[in-house]
């Protein structure tokens, strides 16, 4: 602790907050549980409907579609009902899907269920960061908002491992099961998510400071802390900092409602909320563009170019994609406040220029020689692994975390349902079209492109994206402002320790 701060450490996780955050994330594992089971499930779907390639690929890209109507939805009804019951409406929707789909006797059945599941997954998607950034202190902002994409990962090999576990049972059944029994843990988030606490930082927007003063106690690790922070968000929201009334009322040029957000993020932004946009729709843009849902999606079929021809050992592979991509997440979860946002978003892009194309150079090699050429065939498997390994040490995690923290609390909500829409749409747009990109340009030739947009998103990031660790979440548009003398900010950090 920095001389000059009282109580404890305030750099040590708070227990409640955390638990929080943990809580929040379970919707991202049950969101990453269907991404991961789909890959397998596709295998078995496209036997029993004996689809076609086009149609494999609507099925695996309409959910992320339905996604982006499902975040732009998320970003307003949090602002209006809090970020707590939006978790429980989103557990809803995916249930309903869940039953669909593994009901599913037909295409089109299947379809409607990942259209509605895509709903649920674009709430679960907008709001899991936004709260876990809201319950936290700046110096840990970055392990507890990075809980989602773990969970993310944590659901994508349960799927990959309900693959492999139900493969074995009939063909009616097994892909039904893989993808309908993620309606129970749904089931029990909804209900649970009731106990958890809403987010201080939205019920002071709504001016409800006695309970958010409460929560404010519980979420941070002593009571200086707990004051601090509390008058930061007083502050930002144009409430007197030494205001202790219970309720208050909020000024209408604050407040988060109306046509009047819209238009002042998106066509009268000031220069700093212009520049916060740009990082926040940009990071969102190129987490998809530089091709992981290739990788994640299409993994078998990535291997079975590489030589792997068994639909067993094809699944078998794709439990290492998802353990390399839980293990890298959770190392990514422990650095992200000690390195910062920034290295670790440039280490990891720099890493995939490298190991995109290398397997573009392996894969290609390994189609021309027949599959003669083994060493070609184990290294496009390497380094599929390694393009996992470097998107979940920096892009995946940071890209959550970064649009959670950035946007001011009035434009929070619709801002960061902005950049997960267009995560959605990117997301759907490799999914739905990886396929037929692979059979115009062959499979390699698409991770050479994956690589060139690479190289575009390491230029972008270097040059627009400010470094936040460290930072509470209504500094942010001082970070975001060139050439603001940052001495104001660094006088407040020493004040409480940098909480």
């Amino acid at each position: 602790m920095e001389k000059g701060t009282a109580g404890e450490n305030p750099t040590r996780i708070n227990k409640y907050a955390c638990a929080c955050a943990i809580v929040a994330s379970m919707i991202s594992i049950i969101f990453g549980y269907d991404t991961g089971v789909m890959s397998g499930a596709m295998i078995f779907v496209k036997k029993e409907f004996k689809i076609s390639d086009a149609k494999t690929e609507v099925l695996a890209g309409i959910l992320n579609l339905c996604a982006l109507v499902g975040s732009l939805s998320a970003g307003r009804t949090s602002d209006y009902i809090g970020r707590r019951y939006t978790i429980v409406i989103a557990s809803v929707i995916f249930l309903c899907g869940s039953v669909v789909m593994g009901y599913g006797p037909s295409y089109a059945v299947l379809l409607l269920g990942r259209c509605i599941a895509g709903v649920g997954v674009g709430f679960a998607l907008m709001i899991a960061p936004v709260y876990s950034a809201e319950v936290s202190s700046p110096s840990t902002r970055g392990f507890l908002t990075s809980l989602p994409e773990v969970g993310i990962s944590i659901g994508i090999l349960l799927g990959y491992l309900s693959n492999y576990i139900f493969s074995g049972l009939p063909l009616r059944l097994g892909w039904r099961i893989m993808l309908g029994i993620a309606a129970i843990p749904s089931l029990f988030l909804a209900i649970g998510i009731i106990k958890m606490p809403e987010s201080p930082r939205w019920l002071i927007m709504k001016g409800r400071l006695g309970e958010a003063k409460e929560i404010m106690y519980k979420v941070s690790n002593d009571p200086e802390e707990a004051e601090f922070r509390l008058r930061e968000i007083k502050k930002a929201m144009g409430i007197d900092e030494n205001c202790d009334d219970d309720i208050v009322k909020i000024p209408d040029s604050v407040k988060s409602q109306g046509e009047g957000v819209w238009k002042e993020l998106l066509l009268k932004p000031t220069k700093s909320l212009r520049w916060i946009l740009i990082a926040g729709i940009g990071i969102h843009f190129f987490e998809h563009a530089t091709g992981i849902e290739a990788v994640i999606l299409y993994s078998h079929k990535i291997f079975d170019k590489a030589g792997v021809h068994d639909h067993k050992h094809q699944i078998l592979a794709t439990v290492g994609v998802g353990l390399t991509k839980l293990t890298f997440i959770l190392l990514s979860t422990l650095l992200i406040d000690r390195v910062g946002r920034r290295k670790l978003l440039l280490t990891s892009l720099s890493g995939m220029v490298v190991t995109l194309t290398g397997l573009g150079i392996f894969l290609t090699l390994a189609e021309h020689s027949g599959g003669k050429l083994i060493w070609a065939l184990v290294l496009s498997i390497i380094t599929t692994y390694a393009v996992v390994m470097f998107f979940n040490i920096g892009l995946g995690p940071v890209t959550w975390v970064y649009t959670a923290e950035i946007f001011p609390l009035k434009f929070r909500g619709l801002g960061v349902g902005i950049g997960v829409a267009v995560n959605r749409l990117m997301n759907a747009t490799v999914s739905m079209s990886f396929l037929s990109i692979s059979a115009a340009i062959t499979t390699g030739g698409a991770f050479f492109m994956f690589a060139g947009i690479s190289v575009i998103a390491l230029i972008f990031f270097y040059f627009f994206l400010p470094e936040t660790k460290g930072k509470s979440l209504e500094e942010m548009e001082a970070v975001f402002t060139r050439g603001t003398c940052s001495k104001d900010v660094v006088s407040k950090e020493v004040e409480i320790g940098k909480y």
